[in-house]
């Protein structure tokens, strides 16, 4: 089993920064990726950005040239670094972390953190 967990929510003014960060513990093996999940009030859950092992990102549109992920392998953290918020942004982020063991994809879930923009 694998634990995240998230931290650096809270309340921030439109225009504000956040950082968001996550560590994970327990039987980490041979990690994909790992990344952020957001899902507003009545919405599904969304792709926010994603890392993998090689340093390469991805990050959802509504996001780009705001937010930047970074990754600590050595500490196996997941950063999450939110610049010039929205009230959009607004929603509960979820870390999340992909590993492969034998022939298995394994997902793995923080419990969230909440994020709130105010306008």
């Amino acid at each position: 089993q694998v634990h995240l967990v998230e931290s650096g929510g809270g309340l921030v003014q439109a225009g504000g920064s956040l950082r968001l960060s996550c560590a994970a513990s327990g039987n980490i093996l041979k990690i994909n990726h790992m990344g952020w999940y957001r899902q507003g009030p009545g919405k599904q859950r969304n792709l926010v950005a994603r890392i993998t092992t090689d340093g390469s990102t991805n990050y959802g549109d509504s996001v780009k040239g705001r937010f930047t992920i970074s990754r600590d392998d050595t500490k196996n953290t997941v950063d999450l670094q939110m610049n010039s918020l929205k009230p959009e942004d607004t929603a509960i982020y979820y870390c999340h972390l992909q590993q492969t063991f034998e022939i298995a994809t394994l997902d793995y879930w923080g419990q969230g953190t909440q994020v709130t923009v105010s306008s």
